[in-house]
This record gives structure tokens, sequence and C-alpha cells, in this order.
């Protein structure tokens, strides 16, 4: 009997914290968050700035929630992979993957990335040799068994957005051939975000012009008639997203840092394009393209009122410093057109790079 009313006792106390399955359940995960240290993966800065050429760190650390010790003193192995988001924000480019002793880089990024371990909870990514590709948005992910957190680090270069259209002239090129124009020119096709910061600084064009997500826009200072309405205000206009393969438009360049020197070459007479391409390789150089220009003007301050050729046939020059008769009311890359090469009438800028 006494044995009996033991047993009864001990099911009375044992069920009263539990009144239903769901309640048990319930505690069931409570005790498990409670208990158990979870993963933590935390970027320190979301931001981080660099240039081309240069090399940077994008960090990233990961901790156990409710405990003093990093997440390397687990029983599993830890496993850092990074990725870049792309525009769509669907699709993750693998960039580099470590678990153990084992490392991976992948693409363009071969040789070029490492994990900075300053630490055992270190997961920050250094990339060297920065090239204009390498902008935009890092996620880095940390897996230690069932446990897994991520973090995200927008990485911006500096640099300069240009518009640019061909020698057909405006509205001739289809999404892939903007990508392609931008490339020949020394540059990337730009981000809405790039467009978006050159905007803020006071860039104007009326033309609507390819970006990287598919997208057409283009960024209004000053309203007026033709570019959305003179009662507008300003801002970066939408077209929307277009067909890649059949609509046209013109497009907007992204370029940063070169590594190398861009100069007019001082020569006795005017020469036409063939002689402008002869002259830079008797000089030691290469004939200079639209993204060189740009990032001479904008991020060297290079200024000279003699207008030269370029490789893609136009005729420009940069002026830094507004004057009477070189471009007197702003700092621009002034653009002549793309007149007959066999025209003797400019000059020619050159290219050097350092290796």
């Amino acid at each position: 009997m006494k044995s009996l009313l033991f047993l009864v006792l001990i099911s009375v106390c044992w069920a009263e914290p539990h009144p239903d399955n769901s309640s048990l359940e319930h505690e069931r995960i409570i005790h498990v968050q409670e208990n158990g240290p979870r993963l933590l993966v935390v970027a320190e800065q979301a931001k981080i700035f660099s240039h081309r050429g240069g090399n940077v760190t994008l960090p990233c650390k990961f901790y156990h929630e409710h405990t003093s010790s990093t997440a390397g003193s687990g029983t599993h192995k830890i496993r850092v992979k990074w990725t870049k988001l792309t525009s769509d924000y669907l699709k993750e480019v693998d960039v580099f993957v470590a678990m153990g002793h084992h490392r991976k880089s992948y693409g363009n990024y071969q040789g070029r990335v490492f994990l900075r371990e300053s630490s055992e909870n270190d997961a920050s990514l250094i990339i060297t040799n920065i090239i204009l590709e390498d902008y935009g948005r890092y996620k880095c992910e940390v897996i230690e068994g069932l446990e897994d957190d991520t973090a995200v680090v927008a990485l911006n270069l500096e640099g300069v957005v240009f518009p640019y259209s061909p020698r057909l002239g405006r509205y001739n090129l289809n999404f892939h051939e903007a990508q392609r124009a931008c490339l020949d020119q020394d540059s990337v096709i730009a981000s809405f975000d790039q467009l978006y910061d050159a905007w803020r600084s006071g860039l104007d064009w009326c033309n609507a012009g390819w970006l990287s997500d598919g997208s057409v826009q283009y960024p209004i200072t000053k309203p007026r008639e033709p570019c959305g309405g003179k009662n507008t205000v300003p801002g970066v206009r939408n077209y929307g997203f277009w067909d890649k393969d059949k609509s046209r438009y013109d497009v907007f360049c992204f370029t940063s840092n070169f590594n190398g020197r861009f100069y007019y070459l001082i020569h006795p007479t005017k020469l036409t394009y063939d002689e402008a391409v002869q002259a830079c390789l008797k000089d030691g150089a290469q004939i200079a393209k639209v993204g060189q220009i740009f990032a001479a003007w904008k991020l060297l301050g290079y200024d000279r009122c003699d207008a030269g050729w370029l490789a893609d046939g136009s005729v420009r020059y940069p002026i830094s410093r507004p004057r009477k008769r070189c471009s007197p009311n702003e700092a621009a890359v002034r653009f002549v057109g793309f007149p007959d090469k066999k025209h003797k009438l400019y000059g020619v800028y050159c290219f050097r790079g350092y290796n």
C-alpha cells in the first residue's frame, strides 16, 4: 500500500509542469535555447571602401551566445563560406570556402582571397589586388554542426560613373553590347547604387542607359522638359526593365583608379586616328581609353584644354578648372564627337601601364 501511494505521488509531481503535449513541446524548445549556446556571426562594419588595385579586409567574426568562449571551441568543425550577392538577390557567386585545413577560392578570386584568422573566431576575408568586378555585397556564412548564421558586408570602390554611347550614336546598345562597351573602355557597367551616388554628386544626363541589374535609368539634377518635365523633382529616372537582347539604350559605366600614367602626348603635328595609335606605341604606351580619361579627370584632377583621340575613335579633353574656351561653366570631360578618322585635327591621349 505504501509503495502504491509513493508511485501516485511521483506521477502527480511529474505531470504538474506539463498539462498537455503542446506545453511539453514548447518547454523542450525553450530548454535548448536557454542552455545550448547559439552561433552568432557579426560584421563589425557594414560597408568597406577601397579602390581598384588595393587590398581590403571584409570583417566577419563568430561567437557562441551565452558563453564567453569562441565558437571554435565546439566539437564540430567550423565551415566558413563567403559568397557574393548578385543584383537580383536570387543568385550567389561562390568566392571562398574554408573547413579545417581545406581552402578553396573560385573564379577570378583565385589567388586573391584569404581568411585573416587573427583569432580562433575570425572569419574575415582579405581580398588583394581589387578589380572593378569586386564591387558589391558579400555574405559571410559560418556553419558548425546544425548551427549556422550569416552577416553581409558591402564593398564600395572609389571611382567615377560616366555615360557612354558608341560611334553609331544614341540608343544603339542592347544589354550585352552595353556590358562589352564598358569593358572595352576600361570600366564595368555601373550599378544603381553607383549611379545614385554619382547623381548625388551632381551627375546630370538626359539619355537613358543600362545598369548592371538590367534596368534602364538616367540621373537628372536640373529638371527640364525633354528630361521628364520641367516641374518634376530631381532624381534618378527609372525606365524599368527591358528586353536585354532587343531593347537598345546607352549605358552608364564605372571605373576606378588605374596603375599607370595617363597623359597628353606632345607631338609636333596634329594626327589622324591611325597616326595617333602609332604615336602612342612609339612612345611605349597605348592610345588611352574613355574610362582612363574619366578616371584621370575625376580621381587625379587631370586638366588639359587640348582635344585628343581616344581608343574608341572619339575625341575628348578633360577640364578640372573651368575657364573661357575650355568648358567655362563646369568641370567635365568634354566630348567633341566621333570625327572622320582621317582628319588631322587632333592630338592624342596615351596610357602607359605600370608592371
